[in-house]
């Protein structure tokens, strides 16, 4: 009983999660057409690395024992690569319709699977190989690339979705011999302190009637992720990622009520492809771990 009580409560924080991710991007699409993307990441991140620095300290062992690690080069560009990518995110965000970026990300996933063969060595079957083949069709249907609506800024969240594919992979290889909390850790402080670097050469004043759309995502970025590391406290990554999907249909409500966008057919199809293809993905794969290497059944991989 007590385990079901915790295994839900793993399922409402995931929930809130992926509502609270959906909600924070359409504050960056809004933002990101006023300002630049890269001072809205800087102020993002700097509450992002505040809220970690605090979660961090009331750890055992400090901040000294959470920024221990034994990749520190690769920590540090796994968070300078998150923050591009994020930036990156928001200026699609702000030259494409909110449904089809939040579509077109969903692909990273399955490049993920094409990128831990070189980088991992893991093994991919071909079921998985016919599932990311399928998925990059649904992504070009999305983009449309023959047709006379094409827009060239739809290749944005495709590169986003490389990133972040390769942020993933990263992070997959330290989480062999780092904890999830010191990865979390240089993700933000490592992100934060990348950004501040450019982000004051795109200082601009920020409209009153706009600081509380700033405040609101700030506290989003904070939110969310503190939601989703209460989430994996209880649930495998198996049982959490399929649960993101639902990010498309928050998102596809706030494109349609709030900024006019229109799914077209072409949009809805791709993205049941790409959705479909990336759950068989993660169906398949522990169960690809657990074939080509029984430690993974035990948790010894990652």
């Amino acid at each position: 009983m007590f385990k079901d009580k915790n295994k839900a409560r793993g399922y409402a924080f995931t929930l809130l999660a992926v509502v609270i991710f959906a909600v924070q991007d359409s504050f960056s699409k809004y933002l990101g057409e006023r300002y630049p993307p890269i001072y809205i990441t800087m102020i993002r991140y700097w509450v992002f690395a505040a809220f970690v620095i605090l979660l961090s300290s009331r750890r055992p062992g400090g901040l000294r024992a959470v920024a221990t690690t034994k990749h520190p080069v690769l920590q540090v560009l796994r968070g300078v690569l998150l923050v591009a990518e994020i930036a990156v995110f928001v200026y699609g965000l702000a030259h494409t319709g909110l449904a089809t970026t939040q579509a077109i990300f969903q692909a990273s996933p399955l490049i993920v699977t094409v990128l831990s063969i070189p980088f991992l060595g893991e093994h991919v079957g071909w079921r998985r190989w016919l599932a990311v083949v399928a998925g990059l069709f649904g992504v070009l249907l999305i983009i449309n690339p023959t047709g006379s609506e094409f827009n060239a800024y739809l290749l944005l969240p495709l590169t986003c979705a490389f990133m972040f594919a390769t942020y993933s992979v990263a992070t997959r290889a330290v989480s062999r011999q780092d904890r999830a909390f010191t990865s979390l850790f240089y993700t933000a402080v490592g992100g934060a302190a990348s950004i501040s670097i450019l982000g004051p050469f795109y200082w601009a004043p920020i409209a009153q009637a706009d600081w509380p759309f700033v405040a609101a995502l700030a506290i989003c970025g904070a939110f969310s992720h503190y939601c989703l590391i209460r989430a994996y406290d209880t649930l495998q990554a198996s049982e959490v990622q399929p649960l993101t999907y639902l990010q498309l249909v928050v998102g596809a409500v706030i494109a349609v009520l709030f900024f006019g966008e229109t799914l077209s057919w072409n949009m809805l199809l791709g993205t049941a492809i790409v959705v479909a293809a990336g759950l068989f993905t993660m169906w398949r794969e522990p169960r690809a771990h657990s074939k080509n290497n029984p430690a993974s059944a035990s948790g010894i991989m990652p």
